[in-house]
This record gives C-alpha cells, structure tokens and sequence, in this order.
C-alpha cells in the first residue's frame, strides 16, 4: 500500500483537472452515452460490442495512462498508486464528477471489483494471466452471479448455475443475466453450483473463465434505464462450456465466501463514483439557479429553491463521512486491527451495507433535486441531468436493493442486542 497521507491529495489534483479536461468534454459529446443498445440485432446476437463504443473506451484509457492516472487503486507493483480503501474515497469520487470519469481511469464496475477480487483470492498464476491484462486495460471483464427467476438474485443462495466435474475440469451449464460488460469480455468471473441444491447456504464455486471459450453465447442485451457502463448488461448462457481445473478461483464449495472478499468493497467504491456524479449534478443546478431569474430575484435566491440546495449539500456532506468512515472500517479489517467491532461496531460487510444504502438513497435525491430546480433544462439533454438521474437511479437495486440490505442490518441489530450489545461508545 502507498501512503495515502502524502500521495493522494497530490493524485486527486492530478485526477480532478483531467476529467475536467479531458474527460467531461467527451461526455458531453456523447450526451453521457458510453454503451448503444440501439445496435443491428444480428450485431447483439453475435456478441459485438459497438466499434464506437470499443474506440471511445481506447480513447480514454490511452488518455489517462498518458497522465499515468491508469488503475490509481491497484499496488504499485500492479502498476497503480497503492491506495487503501480510504485513500480511494477521494480519487473514485474525482473521477466520478463524471460519467465516463471511471471508464477512463480503469476503475469502472465490474473491472475494479474482479480486480480486487483477484489481489485477495487468485493464485499467483492466476493474477499474471488474469489481473495484469486487467490492470493495463488491454482486457475486460464480467462478474456472472445473476440469475434470471427462480435463480440468484438478492439471495445468492438460489443459485441454479450448475458446474460439474468431467476429465480435466469442469463443465457449466446455466443463464446469467444483468452481467455488465459481458460483451466480448477477456475474462468472465462466473458463480456457479458445484453441491447441494438452490437455496442451500454452501455449495458454489469460482470460476475464472475466458470469455471467448466455446459455450458462451450472449443472448441478448438486458435493456436498462442506464447507458453509462462499457458494453451494458446482458443474458448469457452457458451451454456445456468446459474450463480447466485451474480456473477454480478459491476454493470449490466455497465460492459465497469469495464473492464476499468482493462485495463489500466493491459496493462502497460504488458509492465513491456515484457521489461524484452527485456533486457534478449539485454543481450544475447550483449554476443554473445562480443565472437564471424568476418573480423578480435569481432561482438561488428562492426560499424553495434554498431549500433544494441546502438538502443536497446534507446529502453530500452526510454521504461522504459515511463513505469515509466506512473505508476505515475496510482498512482496519484488512489489516487485521478491526477496532471496535467486538465493542458492536460495524464489520465490513455490515458498514458497506449501511453505506451502500444511505448513500444509493442520497444520491438519488440529489440528483433528483437538481432535476427539479433546474426545470426543463433538467429533463432534456442540455445539462445531461435526465441522463444522470436514468443512472443512479438503478444503484438502489444493483449490489442489492435498498431493502435486501435493510433486512440484513436489522437481523444484525437484533443479534447484537441479544448478546448485550447496546450503542453506548463507553464499551
């Protein structure tokens, strides 16, 4: 790890003035726009991904290698700056002042996550032949746990994806749909049943998969209210696809406690990027009411508008110590200091479900509240704020609904209170 104390304010500089240079005048171009669900149907069904879409994500990974800005969270040995969980808070939420700000970085969904999944879980082979492709952008990838009903969903353990044993490694059979940047993916990390039966606890395993192995077929888009992620979402189905013994990722059985080592950082980095995106939409409706006039006085001067404003700044400040708080729980635990957890503080998982919460909600009124103030402008392409409301919007469902994670911290909150836990800080 590098120290975060000396390198990332210097990093989220250097971060800020790009996307603002380089990075928001793309976006606008493409009215925010990364992913085109709009291809020829023979184009979908062959598993393409848009030239114009491949070429803009070249583009903008080339521009911010060129800064090196290329995989900021990643060791220094991997090629990045060596950031802890707290040191990504700031450099995520920079890039994140737009759409294609994580893109362009390398830090967008699913890549960061299967590439921290990869640090923490992958065997040394596995990281030279997976990770750095991953790392340098010349490759990316999937994360397929997602099921259509009866399968995954907000309960992993109805996971119906089945892997078997033959000669050699194991054969997958089973849909997977909502998986982002399926198309044309150089790795696809896939959960798949290796034991028991769905709705059992245990049961799956890891696989690392290459994406172009025989056996997958990208069915179709999953068409969604969002068009800011590399390639979109996708049903895929796995048809006999064979991979090798080393493609288990882990350990077999024990594949829900390695999608874990994933999930809960990945959720807060989530809510790095998204508050970005949040600030950037605060900024502009706080542009428009300064401007424009109404009743005799500028919008911003409005009482009701006022209050708009001063509620996303609460939001803002509120969203940012939880994230900040929240990845010094990640930071403690990692290295092996969780302070406080046996005194009835958070652990990992239970503090980026509170924060993944909170801030997916936050994040909503936010931009919701800059749509309204900045009125027709905020529902047409002009300030991109309808295109921004289309993508944070789903973040309340994504990395589990807002209620999945509410009935997970309650069930938490009740166990803690049987053991005599209270939430006095004397303890």
């Amino acid at each position: 790890m590098g120290d975060d104390a000396t390198t990332t304010p210097e990093l989220v500089g250097r971060v800020r003035d790009f996307v603002r240079e380089v990075v928001i005048p793309i976006e606008e171009a493409h009215l925010g726009v990364l992913h085109r669900p709009d291809l020829a149907a023979h184009d979908l069904a062959g598993g393409r991904v848009d030239d114009g879409e491949r070429a803009l994500r070249l583009a903008l990974q080339d521009a911010a290698r060129d800064a090196g800005l290329l995989a900021p969270h990643l060791p220094i040995a991997w090629g990045g700056h060596g950031l802890t969980h707290l040191g990504r808070a700031s450099v995520f939420e920079a890039a994140g002042y737009s759409l294609f700000g994580a893109v362009a970085l390398n830090i967008a969904a699913p890549d960061e996550g299967n590439m921290h999944l990869l640090l923490e879980a992958a065997s040394a082979e596995q990281r030279e032949r997976w990770l750095r492709p991953l790392a340098t952008g010349d490759i990316h990838s999937a994360f397929a746990m997602t099921e259509p009903p009866p399968g995954a969903g907000s309960d992993p353990r109805a996971l119906t994806t089945r892997a078997e044993r033959v000669d050699g490694g194991w054969r997958i059979t089973g849909d997977k749909w909502f998986i982002t940047g399926a198309r044309e993916a150089g790795l696809v990390i896939v959960l798949a049943r290796t034991s028991g039966e769905p709705g059992d606890a245990g049961g799956a395993t890891m696989f690392l998969v290459d994406g172009a192995s025989p056996g997958i077929e990208i069915v179709r888009d999953v068409h969604t209210l969002d068009a800011g992620l590399y390639a979109g979402h996708s049903l895929v189905r796995f048809d006999g696809c064979l991979v090798p013994d080393d493609a288990v990722l882990g350990e077999v059985d024990h594949g829900f406690e390695a999608a874990q080592v994933r999930l809960a950082p990945a959720r807060l980095t989530h809510c790095m990027r998204w508050l970005g995106l949040a600030g950037r939409a605060h900024d502009l409706a706080l542009a428009h009411v300064a401007e424009r006039r109404a009743f005799g006085s500028a919008i911003g001067d409005l009482g009701l508008a006022q209050q708009h404003l001063a509620d996303n700044e609460i939001d803002l400040a509120a969203s940012r110590a939880l994230i900040r708080e929240t990845a010094r729980v990640l930071d403690a635990a990692e290295a092996g200091t969780p302070t406080g957890i046996d005194a009835g503080a958070p652990d990992p998982g239970s503090a980026s479900s509170v924060a993944k919460t909170f801030v997916a909600e936050a994040v909503g009124r936010i931009v919701d509240r800059s749509v309204q103030l900045s009125g027709g402008q905020g529902v047409s392409d002009e300030l991109l704020l309808s295109r921004y409301w289309r993508e944070v919007r789903p973040f309340r469902i994504y990395d589990g609904s807002s209620e999945t994670h509410r009935w997970s911290i309650a069930k938490r909150a009740v166990r803690q209170h049987r053991k005599g836990l209270r939430h006095d800080l004397a303890q």
